[in-house]
């Protein structure tokens, strides 16, 4: 859980130049807490018993029903428009209590307040000095036992909030112009998750879990537009959409059945909330856009839909959402706890944007074929995977959950770009090569981060695991994959690894710190190094071994550190910047590769 940090400062080269030529506005996330650490550091309590406990995740409870101001608070005192969103749960509603979400407070008794009330009611308040003032209210079951999405929008003298996804109040109020975030009951206790503060724009980040270890299908593809009213025109889901709904804002469908209907150009538009699926929600074969009008998965502006699938059991082909359909978008979505894989791609040219995969019991996000009968010319191909996060992946044996992986069989031209790996219980990457199939198509992995391999957030550890940041191949099968300006972090294994594949790879102006074996690892092959660097700072760990064209451009590890890791010591922070692009820092300094 770390603030907004500081935007990565690397030249992100011509291709990143060409893909963000228009630059367009998204919401940049200023604040996330999952818990997943343990921690409660850079929250602040006042009242009430407050602690971090499973529920099925990591929450942060309050534990009392007795406590009358039970409150805690986080961010920024200066902070003033921004979309705070926050799962809530109450456990046990008191006479006269309340589970709430807050926004630009002040003091402890000064604040905009989102309730949870007993008696089936839900309220936006304003709170000054402990006098309160409804601004706005609506009927809603409210049940002990249940999660709920709350969110609270403030910009300027604009006031909005919603519950999973739907609004309850829209006002005009300007009492109260700046403030921190804050979670409180009275007479009440409840779990809270997923805390996230999105400011500067209209589609949400999905909230990373906890940035801090220690604490293309063409170049032409371009970011989502910006949106500020979403089409009537557009199909709508929500979780508490029906399969026989029109699929409007006020009469909302199921993602499931707008996935059959929306047209070529048409837009989904999935409103925030968790939707708990047993199920796999599939894009069949042939339910394709084209490359002028992609069919679009969508969050609405300022939500996080969580796409839940923990009723799921643990099982081959139990994936979350599987996008076997070509030219697809999907933008801003959580996908969590499927029996496998949380994102499958089986189709091509698809771009998956700003999504997050955690806690699925195989690989977060995968590309591969379909089915081993899917002819070569299917193979997915022209896939782009930009600005997404994978973290927390784990299966039962520890040796399949990766972060990102595209193996097995697949085409050529798959893209990873701005995407962060870190905490899976295998692999950051994963490019393993099928024998029985022959090579799979070149990946290109771009500007991307990989740390914390091999471990879980909660310290769980599998010796089945391969625990590297990069794997890049094997079974022998020369593929000539290409690594450009990532950066490989106290990964459980290898940073970079050729994992038995002899092809001719490009591997160029990477970084590697701390690795417990090698931070570069290639046995075989004749790949081309330039640019890299390998930095030690703690104890282990092996010389750097690479076969193939490296020059002095390179800084290898052979004992010492080279002249460049005078400015990469120090913890590591991450951030997505508004644009999309990978931000890193290391001890606070920004990264430049």
């Amino acid at each position: 859980m770390i603030p907004h940090k500081r935007r990565w400062l690397a030249a992100a080269t011509a291709v990143a130049g060409v893909l963000f030529a228009t630059q367009v506005a998204f919401a940049d996330t200023a604040f996330s807490a999952t818990f997943e650490d343990g921690s409660t550091s850079g929250w602040s309590k006042s009242g009430g018993t407050w602690s971090v406990v499973t529920d099925g995740s990591k929450v942060l409870q309050q534990s009392s029903t007795g406590s009358e101001n039970a409150r805690e608070f986080a961010g920024d005192s200066g902070w003033t428009n921004y979309t705070v969103q926050a799962a809530v749960k109450p456990l046990a509603l008191g006479s006269g209590g309340f589970a709430a979400l807050l926004a630009r407070s002040t003091s402890a008794t000064t604040f905009y307040r989102l309730a949870l009330l007993p008696g089936n009611s839900v309220q936006l308040q304003a709170v000054n000095s402990g006098s309160v003032t409804v601004l706005g209210s609506a009927s809603r079951t409210v049940s002990s036992g249940t999660w709920y999405t709350l969110a609270i929008t403030v910009n300027g003298s604009a006031i909005s909030a919603s519950v999973d996804g739907t609004t309850i109040a829209n006002v005009s109020d300007t009492a109260i112009a700046k403030g921190r975030i804050g979670l409180q009951t009275a007479y009440s206790s409840a779990n809270f998750d997923n805390v996230t503060v999105t400011t500067g724009g209209t589609s949400p980040t999905p909230s990373p879990t906890t940035k801090s270890p220690t604490a293309s299908p063409s170049a032409s593809a371009s970011a989502s537009p910006s949106t500020s009213q979403p089409p009537s025109s557009a199909l709508y889901v929500a979780p508490t959409g029906a399969a026989g709904n029109p699929g409007t804002q006020a009469s909302p469908t199921t993602l499931a059945s707008a996935i059959t209907r929306v047209t070529a150009g048409g837009t989904i538009y999935v409103r925030g909330g968790t939707y708990s699926l047993s199920s796999t929600v599939a894009i069949a074969p042939g339910n394709n856009g084209s490359a002028s009008a992609l069919k679009n998965i969508t969050a609405y502006p300022g939500e996080t839909p969580v796409l839940n699938f923990s009723a799921m059991p643990e099982a081959d082909a139990n994936r979350g959402l599987a996008v076997n359909g070509n030219y697809w978008h999907i933008t801003g979505i959580i996908v969590e706890r499927a029996g496998d894989n949380g994102i499958f791609v089986g189709g091509s040219n698809n771009i998956i944007e700003r999504v997050v995969t955690r806690f699925n019991h195989d690989s977060g996000l995968q590309i591969s074929r379909i089915a081993s009968d899917t002819p070569k010319a299917n193979w997915p191909a022209g896939n782009l995977i930009l600005s997404s996060e994978s973290h927390d992946n784990a299966d039962s044996d520890g040796e399949d959950a990766d972060g990102f992986a595209a193996k097995l069989t697949i085409g050529t031209g798959n893209v990873f770009r701005y995407d962060v790996s870190h905490n899976n219980i295998d692999d950051g990457w994963d490019l393993y090569t099928k024998t029985d199939t022959g090579a799979i198509g070149p990946v290109t992995i771009q500007d991307s981060l990989s740390y914390n391999n091999g471990t879980l957030s909660n310290g769980q550890v599998n010796a089945n695991g391969d625990r590297n940041g990069y794997k890049l191949g094997g079974d022998d099968i020369a593929v000539n994959h290409v690594v450009q300006r990532s950066i490989a972090y106290k990964n459980g294994h290898h940073g970079f690894t050729y994992n038995s594949n002899p092809g001719s790879m490009t591997i160029s102006n990477n970084l590697s710190i701390d690795n417990a074996e090698r931070n570069y690892s290639f046995d075989a092959g004749t790949s081309t190094f330039r640019g890299n660097t390998s930095c030690r700072f703690a104890s282990g760990g092996s010389n750097d071994k690479t076969i193939g064209n490296a020059d002095s451009s390179n800084q290898f590890w052979t004992g010492t550190n080279g002249s460049r890791c005078t400015t990469y010591s120090g913890t590591l922070a991450w951030s997505f910047a508004s644009d999309g692009h990978l931000v890193v820092t290391l001890g606070g300094r920004a990264v430049s590769l």
